[in-house]
């Protein structure tokens, strides 16, 4: 399985809104500049997330995005599934024509794999993530970085 730029960007963003939960709003302009993703591109994919329920837009002064619900009742693989992400290892993304309209001889194998990496990706949520030691050193990084980049930026 590859999981393309877009699931990727995705749950870093949302990682990222699960964080910083609590502290109010979370512009999209703070996500790309600690997450060194463009703000085109995460519009898109907050669009998707909006729309599968994973996060709430607050319009006006003091707007931006929260996630829904906590993070502890977040899974991965609902990040994944909200941007059209698939979630397998099949050629064919499961549909079983990947053999001239027919299944291959490895397809059953890839479909278990799919499985397998779809029960993982449920079972941690963003809570589980952002819990992880390296993931809060990281983050603490990316907080510092982000305000000396505001204090250059505005002086």
């Amino acid at each position: 399985m590859k999981l393309s730029t877009k699931g990727r960007y995705a749950v870093t963003a949302m990682l990222d809104l699960a964080l910083h939960a609590g502290k109010g709003p979370i512009t999209l302009a703070e996500v790309s500049g600690r997450q060194h993703i463009s703000l085109s591109y995460l519009e898109q994919l907050f669009s998707r997330l909006r729309k599968a329920n994973l996060v709430d837009s607050i319009r006006g002064p003091g707007g931006g995005y929260e996630l829904k619900r906590p993070a502890t009742q977040i899974s991965i693989a609902e990040v994944v599934l909200a941007v059209n992400e698939p979630i397998t290892a099949t050629r064919c993304n499961g549909k079983g024509d990947c053999q001239g309209g027919d299944v291959c001889l490895s397809h059953q194998l890839w479909s278990e794999l799919s499985d397998q990496i779809y029960q993982f990706l449920s079972g941690i949520t963003l809570d589980h993530v952002i819990q992880r030691d390296f993931v809060q050193q990281v983050a603490e990084r990316q907080n510092v970085r982000f305000r000396e980049e505001d204090v250059i930026a505005f002086g």
